[in-house]
């Protein structure tokens, strides 16, 4: 028969292990969010802050002259390929996820033809190697067909940090560039 020490010392585990159980269920509050939602917790750059940027520097790109420069002296819209952006801020910025905002935006104008970044390359070259080994004749892609670009946007990023009588502000400045790949000249 159990004595009362013991009965006492089970109940005290059933409670701790009880107690414990309740505090390991206490709900995580989580509300989700329209992605096209401004949400800016930190003041440093964002999702928000790429995809705005990103939006905008497009916009004011495909306005500038060299477009329908290149448009009428050759009948077709120009090939171009996203290359590097250097993040020269003191902060982490993922200049990739900048680079697919880059990216999406000149897919989505429609008045240019887009091609694949240096890496994506890579990649696309050894899944044809793969694919030449390894699929059927009838379904391979063929190697040295790939469309070469007239154009190479490339950019930078910094930051500027402006302080007063315990104000801070950072200023992000982005600059971006479209080089003729055949004779190096920027537009």
């Amino acid at each position: 028969m159990a004595t009362p020490a013991s009965v006492r010392a089970v109940i005290g585990v059933v409670l701790v292990a009880a107690l414990a159980f309740a505090g390991g269920c206490a709900s995580t509050s989580v509300s989700r969010v329209d992605a096209a939602t401004v949400t800016d917790l930190s003041g440093r750059w964002n999702d928000t802050d790429s995809r705005m940027v990103a939006e905008g520097m497009i916009k004011e790109a495909l306005a500038q002259p060299w477009l329908g420069n290149f448009t009428n002296a050759n009948k077709k819209p120009p090939v171009v390929v996203v290359g590097t952006v250097v993040n020269r801020s003191t902060e982490h910025i993922n200049v990739q996820a900048f680079i697919s905002d880059l990216e999406r935006e000149l897919t989505n104008s429609g008045r240019v033809t887009f091609v694949a970044g240096k890496g994506q390359r890579e990649e696309i070259r050894e899944e044809r190697r793969e694919q030449a080994a390894n699929a059927l004749e009838s379904t391979q892609k063929a190697p040295g067909k790939e469309i070469g670009a007239d154009y190479l946007l490339r950019g930078s990023i910094v930051s500027i940090l402006d302080e007063a009588e315990g104000t801070k502000a950072i200023f992000y400045q982005v600059d971006l560039e479209m080089v003729d790949i055949a004779n190096n000249v920027k537009s």
